[in-house]
């Protein structure tokens, strides 16, 4: 009796489809619950998740340094993170001087996100007319932190010249709301939800850069770009000169080839349905997705542009 129920039951896993038996199940570590990461994340990790075997989870986080050390201890599998960011992990430069992080590959380059210095004082003009001002800078470890610094530094500014808080979107949101800080440095794709949202209560500007000063942080730090936010974007009176830098998404080295084609191949042949989940989408683009070339690209994203007569490095 033993033999024929250890028979049938034999027979009953042999009988699984083999996809069944080898779907990935991914993590997605994201960003801020208010910000563009972890809503366009969920709705991507939602994409694939309803197309293929593979089964992703989008999973709020303290930002892009947060997620390249979550992928780094295991905690995650796939990550969202700042270009700028992701060459100093890969490099071990800044935050991660002599400290590299190389156990990852690069996925694709989904949009550009945009610095956003967000105000509720008509009186900030200019990043100069940050000094002595109460300021969030990002929440610590993120990329935000770094685009603060940078462009501080463009205007002959530091840490120090400023009154610095460390919050994350969501709670900048809210001191600016409050009246606790007078501005905030937000990297995000805009629109971006936080700012959105504090736009309905309280009547919000984005401090310009002018371009002798954009010009001086592009010499000075050359993974940014010039880039507009448009007047209606957040219904301003003016566009916002600004940078970017661009919005990746990257994989830990051991997640399988077919889980990463899955994920970037589900992406670009669904723009049409994500765009209508999410604006971000709009900007889905394969020429962008294959342009990263300092961080070599996982063998699954590079399997899906070979396939659309795209090279790209690998590993």
């Amino acid at each position: 009796m033993k033999k024929l129920v250890l028979a049938a039951l034999t027979a009953m896993i042999a009988a699984i489809p083999a996809t069944a038996a080898m779907a990935d199940e991914l993590r997605f570590t994201t960003g801020g619950d208010q910000g563009t990461y972890y809503g366009f994340g969920s709705v991507l990790a939602g994409q694939v998740s309803g197309a293929t075997d593979t089964a992703v989870t989008a999973i709020t986080s303290g930002g892009s340094q947060a997620n390249i050390e979550a992928l780094e201890y295991g905690d995650a599998e796939l990550a969202f993170v700042q270009s700028d960011v992701m060459s100093y992990a890969y490099q071990g430069t800044n935050i991660f001087e002599g400290y590299p992080v190389d156990t990852f590959s690069t996925v694709a380059a989904l949009y550009m996100e945009q610095v956003q210095i967000v105000t509720c004082n008509p009186e900030i003009k200019s990043v100069a007319d940050l000094a002595g001002k109460n300021v969030s800078i990002g929440a610590a470890g993120s990329g935000v932190y770094f685009n603060a610094m940078d462009i501080l530094a463009a205007y002959d500014l530091t840490e120090d010249d400023i009154n610095p808080t460390y919050e994350s979107f969501g709670d900048s949101v809210d001191s600016l709301q409050d009246g606790k800080i007078d501005a905030a440095f937000i990297t995000a794709g805009a629109p971006t939800t936080a700012v959105t949202s504090l736009g309905t209560s309280k009547e919000i500007y984005l401090v310009s850069l002018d371009k002798e000063h954009i010009a001086k942080l592009i010499e000075a730090c050359p993974y940014y770009s010039e880039n507009v936010i448009s007047a209606d974007v957040y219904g301003l009176k003016e566009d916002t000169a600004t940078v970017a830098v661009g919005a990746v998404v990257i994989a830990g080295d051991d997640v399988s080839e077919d889980a990463v084609y899955d994920f970037v191949s589900t992406v670009y042949e669904n723009a049409e349905a994500i765009t209508a989940a999410h604006a971000k989408g709009a900007e889905l683009n394969l020429e962008f997705a294959a342009s990263v070339t300092d961080v070599p690209y996982h063998p699954g994203a590079a399997k899906y542009f070979a396939e659309k007569d795209i090279e790209v490095p690998v590993k």
